[in-house]
């Protein structure tokens, strides 16, 4: 099923991401994290690509257990940095196959040891191929608080609405821990003319070594809320753990009572933290 027919239902969708093992010998391991996950009545699962396509055919083959075997609707990473075209028509010929009907468009992080460029420079580069090469629901990222290699917010809502108009069919957010940023980026995707879906992408923080990972890898800003919460609880690895799933669940409590529609759940392969935090949620999602 195409990701945005789901999100046009008069429901509230819940999704979870999920990445491969980079080892072949982990990779049974991430077919348990699937098989739970699904177990929970997510609307999606979606699929992470490794840095410069590090995991690519692990991506296609795990989306695939997703959808042919477990009967959920996947959303299959796909990053263009360093890739040639013919690399991409491939991966897209690949997941054509297996009948996968919904890409994540992604420009991805250079790997650390790469100097190459690749055929496509942006994220708007790959949506344009996808979107000519077959009847994909495409997804594309965005930045409430701003891509991190971009100097200006305004700028970045343009190149936003340009993945958008390449054939764009919703977005799905980087973390973040304050829901008014949120909000305030709704306010100028809409002022900008941005009508796809803006699924919010919610990271539970669950334990120290995340919180200055998180902020280094995605620019996100911690609230002094968080924060205090984090300075609490760090030494407490149970304690940190309950009070970052609290945390996530009140961010998503407040989203739904204002009107959104749709969450994402970064859940790291930790489905018990997803399990947490939909038990939590259990009547409101209901």
């Amino acid at each position: 099923m195409k990701i945005i027919d789901l999100l046009k239902q008069d429901k509230v969708t819940f999704s979870c991401e999920i990445f491969p093992p980079k080892k072949d010998n982990a990779f049974g391991e991430v077919f348990n994290v699937v098989d739970q996950i699904s177990a929970f009545g997510v609307d999606f699962i979606s699929v992470t690509y490794g840095a410069g396509g590090s995991t690519s055919k692990k991506t296609v083959e795990v989306a695939a257990y997703i959808q042919n075997r477990k009967k959920v609707a996947t959303l299959a990473h796909l990053t263009c940095i360093g890739a040639t075209k013919k690399q991409i028509e491939q991966r897209i010929q690949d997941l054509k196959e297996q009948g996968i009907e919904n890409i994540m468009a992604l420009r991805g992080d250079r790997p650390l040891d790469s100097t190459t460029q690749g055929e496509y420079r942006h994220a708007v580069d790959l949506i344009r191929e996808i979107h000519s090469n077959g009847e994909f629901c495409i997804g594309g990222a965005c930045y409430p608080e701003g891509h991190m290699e971009c100097d200006h917010k305004k700028k970045d809502i343009l190149y936003l609405k340009e993945k958008v108009e390449a054939g764009c069919d919703f977005l799905t957010t980087q973390m973040f821990f304050d829901n008014n940023l949120f909000y305030n980026f709704l306010y100028k995707t809409l002022s900008a003319g941005i009508s796809v879906p803006i699924i919010p992408g919610i990271m539970p923080i669950i334990n120290a070594r995340q919180v200055k990972r998180s902020c280094e890898l995605s620019g996100a800003t911690m609230p002094a809320r968080f924060i205090a919460i984090a300075d609490r609880f760090s030494d407490d690895p149970l304690a940190m753990e309950q009070a970052g799933i609290a945390y996530a669940t009140d961010q998503i409590v407040d989203l739904i009572a204002n009107g959104v529609k749709w969450i994402h759940l970064y859940t790291m392969n930790r489905p018990q933290t997803a399990a947490k935090i939909l038990h939590n949620l259990s009547h409101i999602l209901r």
